[in-house]
Order: C-alpha cells, then structure tokens, then sequence
C-alpha cells in the first residue's frame, strides 16, 4: 500500500557554500554532488572522498568490538576439542544469513555445527529457556545466539547452570542488566567503544567469520576471495534488516552486491532466480530489500524459518528449486495476509476516523496473522505518519503478541521502557520493536503509548515532509553529475537517493498518464529540459498544465528496467511538486 499523494512540508538541508566549493574543488567533482554530500554530513573532502569511493579497507578492526577477543577464543576453543556446538538465531532474514554464514564458516575451519531457529507463531522472538535446556541435555556445550539473546537474562543464567557457554552475537539495544554470557558482541552494549555502532546481526557474524578464517593461517588470496562470498550473505542481511547504509554497512553492502552479479551457491542463486533476476544482473539495495528479502521473511512469517537457512546452505540444485519454490509460495500468502490486515484496518478507521488527539495507534484482533504485523505496521505508518503497533491475538493463550514501527523523531524501544510493566516481553529498535502482553492490557498500552507519544511530539512531527539535499539546475544535469549522484549509492535507510527541488521549472506541454495513477512530463529550465516520472500523481493532474511555473522535489536513482531495455539506467522520480516560489 502506498500513501496517498499528498502535498508534504519540504526542508532544506543547510549546505555551506565555502564547503561545497572546497569539496568541488579538492574532489572534482560537480556542485550538486558536493551539495548533497555537504547536506548529509560529508563536509571534509576526506570523509566526501571515502563515501564516494568505499573501500574494504575502510572496515574496522573487528577486534574493537567489546567481547569480540572473548568471543573468538571461545570459538576456536571449542573447535580445538571438537566440543558440540549450536547455532540459535532468530527468524528473520538478518538471522538466516548471521546462522548461515557462521555455519558454513565453521565449516571450513573444519567443524560442524548444529542449528536452531525459534517458531515465531509457537514460540516468538528470543532465546527460549526450553532450548537452552534441551541443548545442555543433548550435549551441547557452546550455544551461539545470533541477532538475539542480548536481553535474555533468565535463559543464559539457566545455561551457565547447565555448564553450557553461550555467546551472544546481537545487535539490539540491551537492557540495563547484561546477561552472564561467555562473551557479547554488541556495539551497543556499555563501554563498547567501537565506532560504528550500526552493524546489524549479519555484519557482526561477517566480522567474527574475518577473525575465525584469518587466525587459520591460509593464503591471503584464499582468505580474501572466501570472504568475498561472504560478504554477498552480510549484504543481504544488512538490506533486509532497514540498517542505515552508511559507514562500514556501506561498504559491506557495496561489495556484496557487486558480488551478487556472480553466485555460485545453488540455494542463492535459486533465490535469485524466482525472484526474476538474471545471470549476471547487478543489484540494486531496493531491489534486495523489496524482492530477496521478503522471500526469505516469508519462511520465518508463514511457516519455517529454518528452511530459509537451508536453502542459503545447499549446494543441491533440485533441493534448492524446490525450497526456492517454498518460499515463492510462502510470500505470495504473506502479501495476500498483509493485504487483508490492511483493509481491516483501514476499514475500522472509516467507522472511527484516527484523529489529531491520537498521537500513536494500536490496532489488535484476533485476525491478525502474526507473521505479517511487523509489515503493516510500517505501511501504516506510511498512511498516518505516526507510530503504529498492529496485535495478533490468540484468545486461547490470552495474548496479545505483534510489532511497531516508527516515524522518525519517535524512538520506540524508549517508549516500551517507559511501560516495561505491560508486557511480558518486548525489544527491538529506535524504529521497529515486538512486544507480547496480556489481552486485558491491550487497551492500557494503547491509552498509555498515545500518552507518551502526546507528551513528545509536536503536530508538524504527524506531516509528511521531505529532507532535500538542495536544489538543481537543469543545465547542470549532464553525464558526469549523474554519474557522480549515482556513485552515492547503494540507497537505503540512512542514505535514500539523492532529493533535489528543481526550482521555477516551466511544465513543458500536457502530462502522459500510464497505467491509470501515474503521470510522466517534461520540465523546463531555459533551453534544458528533463522528463519525469510521477508515481500515483493521477490526481493531482491538475498542478502539472503546460506553462505552469513549478518547484519539483526529485529523487535522481537507478533505473535497472530502463537500462535493461537500452535506455538510460537511471530516472529522475517526483516525490512532491508546487506552485513555484522561485526561491527557497
């Protein structure tokens, strides 16, 4: 579901010109690109020069992580006496790929492991007590927790109990009491003073993996090429996990995508497949995250996450085509369960319309599937632009379990800790988090989160608005520029594409309407001109007349259909558009 095409509040990002003209200058490279990487932050022609240019060496050292050193020696220990290991990790896309790709690097150091993902209907999120206690019985005596476990305290108290060594490789905020695991990895955690404090699950798995392989004393040839295919499985999980695509989640995302154009494991590969790339295709971060990522979720959402991780092990060609189609199921049932959640809700908001008093929302019933909360939730707050939670209820269990998502000046894993007695449990981040709490506490966490919501955001925080980098000049528009505005990417949460206001742009001749909602026209600047694309701007025909004077924010991104089709490969997409005001 998109939101509807609304006129949005549009701010400017201050640039100064003396440090545009320096990085123009120093860099060489064009005032627009200057511009945006002055807006976002580049102002140094250093710091511009290693966003425009990431390099693998600009990756810390992995060994600047809190509880990493622990972490590797108990690790290689364990391999050293052949001791029982498990893998545990959590269902979604960011914990197939951490769960994958540790176990294929163990792999090769010469182990096995064993590996176990939580049911996220039966079960839910987290490190359960009854796994910790059926590993210890079974013999296991190191349990390692991907992209969760940083606030399992009771469980890894049971497991130090038991004789079992759990490492904790986690990338969510903790709580204020730490649990007694044999080592944590996690940026966030206190006196963690790594610089990077965004990597998700996957990045910190890659990072363990670069420390495992490179203590086993194989050529550097060797050593950079298997991590080189690692890389591919940590960009995935990045993408997939909306971790901001900036510092070193920047630069694994870069090279893993670019090692995506070559895939040797039958199961990744698969997944490519029905996802209708081809041999050899370069991908794109959006396309990760809105066609490879889903297909993995949909395991973990609709049925089993663990065959997700299967099929990004195998090598079996039939094995991988008939999980591969699985999951091509599984996530056409997730988008029609989505679907019907959404006009469900959107059918209650017409009978009891969301008003300016409601500065957040929960919605909650029985119908609810579970596995797709997560992903309505965010396209409510799309449509309402205010924080959402959306419930599935299980009256038998007498629990109400789902997900939240944020806008972005409400932090929501702050919010639940102004509550923690509603739940029975609950974490995440600043902008999606899960809960679990009574059903006769439902409506006391709606009064009180709205509370809260009310108490700290002001009414232009519930507007649409748009963070311009600046303004462009079509003259200015040529090869080079959008080469350079190009090279910014990949584009993702924390980096979206280059958003640039043409200012006093002559609409040149009458709009195209195509497929029923969308609208393509031609702007003017003296003897320059661009043609758009405008999604969903159908109703809004009547601002786009010939000769009308307009200002028009656009995203100048990618364009992978028009280049397959022998057509310039990128595209310049309005996102909003107004009578001109000739300045800003």
């Amino acid at each position: 579901m998109k939101p509807a095409c609304v006129p949005c509040h549009w701010r400017f990002a201050e640039a100064d010109p003396g440090q545009v003209a320096r990085l123009v200058a120093e860099l060489g490279i064009s005032r627009t690109t200057a511009q945006v990487l002055v807006a976002r932050g580049y102002q140094e022609p250093e710091a511009a020069r290693r966003f425009l240019y990431p390099s693998l060496q600009d990756l810390h050292d992995p060994l600047g992580l809190e509880g990493m050193a622990a972490a590797l020696a108990r690790l290689k220990q364990a391999l050293a006496a052949r001791e029982p290991l498990l893998l545990y990790g959590d269902y979604d896309a960011d914990g197939a790929t951490s769960l994958a790709m540790l176990y294929k690097a163990i792999e090769l150091a010469g182990h096995q492991a064993s590996i176990y993902v939580p049911h996220r209907l039966r079960q839910g999120y987290g490190l359960h007590m009854e796994a910790v206690e059926q590993a210890a019985s079974q013999g296991i005596r190191l349990l390692i927790s991907l992209d969760t476990g940083v606030r399992a305290l009771a469980p890894i108290q049971r497991a130090r109990q038991l004789g079992l060594d759990v490492i904790v490789v986690d990338h969510h905020l903790p709580d204020s009491e730490l649990p007694p695991a044999a080592a944590i990895v996690n940026p966030r955690q206190p006196n963690c003073s790594y610089p990077d404090k965004n990597l998700c699950a996957a990045g910190l798995t890659f990072k363990l993996i670069q420390l495992l392989l490179g203590s086993l004393g194989w050529p550097p040839p060797r050593l950079e090429r298997l991590l080189s295919s690692f890389l591919k499985l940590a960009a995935i999980g990045t993408v997939a996990d909306v971790a901001p695509l900036t510092g070193e989640n920047r630069v694994i995302v870069k090279y893993g995508l670019e090692g995506l154009r070559s895939v040797r494991n039958a199961g990744l590969r698969e997944l490519l497949r029905v996802a209708g790339f081809t041999e050899g295709e370069a991908l794109t971060a959006e396309q990760v995250a809105f066609r490879l990522a889903p297909r993995l979720n949909a395991a973990g959402r609709m049925a089993d996450a663990l065959e997700a991780v299967r099929l990004l092990l195998t090598d079996d060609e039939a094995q991988a085509r008939e999980i591969a189609a699985r999951l091509q199921a599984w996530n056409q049932l997730r988008q029609e369960a989505e679907v019907q959640i959404i006009q469900q809700v959107l059918e209650q908001c017409l009978r009891t319309p969301v008003t300016e008093d409601q500065a957040a929302l929960v919605f909650s019933a029985p119908a609810y599937h579970r596995g797709v909360v997560g992903i309505v939730a965010a396209r409510l707050v799309e449509r309402f632009h205010r924080p959402v939670f959306v419930l599935g209820e299980d009256p038998a269990e007498g629990v109400a379990e789902g997900s939240g998502r944020s806008i972005p000046r409400f932090h929501l894993v702050e919010a639940l800790e102004a509550m923690p007695d509603l739940f029975l449990r609950y974490g995440g981040h600043r902008q999606a988090a899960g809960v679990a709490l009574p059903l006769e506490r439902v409506e006391e966490f709606r009064r009180r989160l709205n509370q809260y919501a009310a108490a700290r955001l002001k009414p232009e925080d519930f507007r649409p608005s748009l963070e311009l980098d600046g303004t462009l000049e079509l003259g200015d528009l040529d090869d080079g520029t959008i080469a350079e505005l190009l090279a910014l990417a990949p584009f993702g949460h924390g980096n979206p594409p280059p958003l640039l206001a043409i200012v006093g742009a002559e609409v040149a001749g009458p709009a195209t309407l195509f497929k029923e909602r969308h609208l393509r026209f031609t702007l003017r600047q003296g003897r320059n001109s661009l043609t758009v694309k405008a999604w969903d701007f159908a109703q809004r025909a009547a601002q786009i007349q010939p000769g009308a004077l307009v200002d028009v924010a656009v995203n100048i991104e990618a364009d992978p259909f028009a280049a397959a089709r022998g057509y310039p490969g990128w595209s310049a997409t309005v996102r909003d558009l107004r009578p001109s005001q000739q300045t800003v």
